[in-house]
């Protein structure tokens, strides 16, 4: 069964609320309480969404979402009690999506929620390829030279958003508000995200073919000749 998101949270009561209230306005919802009740979920199930709690009984939501990210790349928004800075940066760097505090209010994180999906719910199956990089929009997925390549799933939009803009110049402001949103970042968190992805698809990371940097300006996408 598909649902449009899937709780982890071992805070039974809260997780039990936020489920029946996203259900109530029409967010297919299901609940896990650990780790392995997480994996057992999606042994037979899929979610086109997951809220994940760094505190599990039996584990901690930054491991899960390590091994998540090994066969899945739908949107993870992390929900913590725990308000180090560190941890946003680490729930942000494993593949996370967003940040999200408790305590939360249940029609806020629904507006998010509903956004999320139909941002990703809305991207059209198609793609890119030039016979050494194929980027498939709708399967997430990124090969170079059909050998499957591993990006985060920020990176991931950012590689994406520059192709579907590609020959355009993309400042990095549109960047931030385009890509993360309402993330707080800076140049320096973008310059590494785009060194990671030409580290990935690039034949000479140091020489980028596809991602041209305009100094003082932005970014650029140049697809090879097909």
């Amino acid at each position: 069964m598909t649902y449009d998101c899937f709780i982890i949270d071992d805070e039974k009561l809260l997780a039990d609320s936020t489920a029946e209230y996203f259900n109530l306005f029409g967010v297919k919802t299901a609940v896990a309480y650990s780790a392995s009740e997480c994996r057992d979920f999606f042994r037979e199930n899929t979610a086109k969404l997951l809220l994940l709690d760094i505190n599990l009984g039996d584990g901690s939501g930054f491991a899960l979402c390590r091994e998540l990210r090994e066969t899945t790349e739908i949107p993870i928004l992390f929900i913590s009690a725990r308000t180090s800075d560190d941890d946003k940066i680490v729930a942000l760097s494993i593949g996370g999506d967003d940040y999200i505090q408790k305590p939360y209010s249940l029609a806020v994180l629904l507006a998010k929620v509903k956004a999320v999906l139909k941002r990703y719910g809305s991207r059209e199956p198609a793609g890119y390829a030039d016979g050494r990089l194929t980027v498939d929009f709708s399967a997430r997925q990124v090969l170079v030279d059909q050998m499957p390549v591993k990006l985060t799933s920020l990176e991931f939009r950012l590689l994406a958003y520059l192709i579907q803009n590609a020959g355009r110049l993309i400042s990095k402001r549109e960047l931030f508000e385009k890509v993360w949103e309402d993330k707080f970042t800076g140049d320096g968190t973008l310059n590494v995200h785009i060194r990671k992805i030409r580290e990935a698809i690039e034949p000479v990371p140091g020489n980028p073919e596809y991602i041209i940097t305009v100094w003082g300006d932005g970014y650029k996408f140049m697809g090879r000749a097909q």
